[in-house]
């Protein structure tokens, strides 16, 4: 008699986040990294250094909600590229998203609070999310349970700071000059990270391998 197939609500048991220690505060960037860039980088460096954090870990989506993932490359490979990309000792890089039941954002959270209750987590996001927050699952108690980071972006300051989601927190949103305090923030909490902007993007790369002329670093 053949095995009944496992029950996804039993697969949070399987998956292995990076390993986390009281007190640690660490950043959680997530996205499909279709592929993994330079802005990435530049921004987790940016949010590890401003907000001290003892780790920032890229959570390697197994396909964002939001969009098509007919064309979304396996997760190992964006796995792979993305650690060839970070090359830093404190940006973690990992899959684990793909063992939970869902692929939310607030059960992600959820599921690492639980798992790491001494630990200051710390959501961070892009200005261009921002300005589409509000279209996110349960978008409103991701803020209610996390502080968030938002990192600028080329062309997105403006819109990401008049977003919904923006103006529903605009009470919770702290200067960046007090961003030092963000994790120890109980929520809701954000503030908005202004840093030297990085024109790359993903579907620029992704537009440039169609076209032929894109080469990965050696």
């Amino acid at each position: 008699m053949p095995r009944p197939p496992r029950k996804r609500e039993a697969r949070s048991t399987i998956a292995k986040p990076p390993p986390a220690f009281p007190s640690m505060r660490i950043g959680l960037l997530g996205g499909s990294f279709n592929p993994a860039h330079e802005g990435h980088r530049q921004i987790s460096l940016a949010a590890i250094k401003r907000l001290q954090l003892h780790k920032l870990w890229w959570l390697i989506t197994p396909g964002n909600p939001l969009k098509k993932t007919d064309q979304l490359p396996g997760l190992d490979d964006r796995l792979a590229y993305a650690r060839h990309v970070a090359s830093h000792p404190k940006i973690e890089v990992t899959g684990f998203e793909a063992d939970l039941p869902t692929p939310y954002s607030l059960e992600t959270i959820t599921y690492l609070q639980r798992r790491y209750p001494s630990v200051d987590f710390v959501w961070i996001v892009g200005g261009d999310v921002l300005v589409q927050f509000h279209h996110w699952r349960n978008w409103q108690r991701i803020f209610l349970s996390i502080p968030i980071l938002v990192a600028d972006r080329p062309g997105f300051r403006h819109a990401a700071l008049a977003s919904p989601a923006a103006r529903r927190f605009a009470a919770a949103q702290i200067p960046e000059d007090a961003l030092g305090q963000l994790t120890n923030l109980p929520p809701p909490a954000w503030s908005y990270l202004s840093l030297p902007l990085c024109e790359v993007s993903a579907t620029a790369i992704r537009r440039a391998r169609m076209r032929g002329n894109f080469h990965k670093p050696a």
